[in-house]
Order: structure tokens, then sequence, then C-alpha cells
């Protein structure tokens, strides 16, 4: 399940500060910055309408390696016996350490979002509405699931984790934007 509610829903124990609101609120307003920089003054200059496939493949192809990543993490367990092939079976009822499911989460992560950035890209492509700002938004919705997916199987800070992802659903709303203002 996304992040929706990480911030709002976190506890006392999990790390969650004042500083790291401040982190928060710093990285969104980078990545607002930075969307303002895209957005605004740079002249529409038409592109190759396959120029999206880039983003689109180096997505596709980090999601299969986060895919390797979970079934070695997962196997692993098993073989050190760390959890029972059993977890797996009967609905993911995971009862081993929580690093071990990160990937998996990461993955599960990787099939929802993502998913309307492919749709919005393959319609920009179809509707020949490639431009040198949606390139630079896809690059940066791409930039940023990867920091998420680094985040969450690495050291999983709540703050980090959410913060890239409603970064890349902002960049991801102002693609759709775009589109739809082209239309």
């Amino acid at each position: 399940m996304e992040d929706t509610n990480a911030i709002a829903t976190s506890t006392a124990g999990d790390g969650v500060t004042p500083g790291a609101y401040l982190k928060l609120a710093l990285l969104l307003t980078a990545c607002g910055a930075w969307l303002v920089a895209v957005t605004s003054g740079t002249p529409k200059v038409r592109l190759d309408d396959r120029a999206l496939i880039a983003p689109i493949s180096a997505l596709v192809g980090f999601t299969g390696a986060v895919c390797l990543l979970m079934t070695i993490v997962r196997n692993l367990s098993v073989i050190l016996g760390l959890t029972s092939a059993g977890a797996y079976v009967k609905n993911h009822s995971h009862t081993g350490p929580d690093w071990i499911e990160r990937p998996a989460r990461t993955f599960d992560n990787l099939m929802q979002v993502p998913m309307l950035f492919y749709l919005a890209c393959v319609l920009s492509m179809l509707t020949h509405t490639v431009d040198r700002v949606q390139l630079m938004l896809a690059w940066t919705f791409v930039a940023l699931r990867v920091a998420h997916a680094v985040v969450y199987v690495g050291w999983n800070p709540l703050h980090y984790r959410f913060g890239t992802w409603i970064g890349a659903c902002i960049v991801l709303a102002t693609m759709w934007i775009r589109f739809w203002s082209a239309q």
C-alpha cells in the first residue's frame, strides 16, 4: 500500500520529530522549486515521441531489479531460517524481521502510482505532446521513485520515504496537468 498516511499515522517511537518535519518541508520545497524551474520559462520544444521510452524503460528495469531483490531476500530468509516458506503461502503472514519484507513492499509500491506514470507517458506519445519539459518531468519522477525505493529498502526513515513519495506524486500530477492542457 502506498504511503498516503505515512506522516499522519506515525507514532512517537518511529523517529518522527520536529526536525524530521523540517527536513520533509525542505525536501518538498526543493521539489516545488525544481517544478517551477522546469515548467516556467522553458520554451516548448517538441521532441520525438520516442524520447519518453528511456525513462519508461529505466523505471521498468528498476522495478525488475527490485523484484529480483525481493525474490533473493525472501528465499535467503527461508534458507537461513529467518522465516518459513509457509509465511509466503498463507496470505503474507510474515513474522520475520522487517527488513526481509521491505523489498516486497517496495515492489508493491512500484506496481501502484507508477502505472499512472506509464499511462501519462504513453498517452503523451500517442497524442504527440512530448516536449522537453515532459521529458524532464518523466526523469524527475523516475529519480524520485528510485530514491523512494532506496530509502524504503535501505534505512527507512519515514520523513524521507514520505517526502520522496509525495514529491513523485506532485511531479506526476504536473505531468497529467500538462498533458490535459495540451489537448
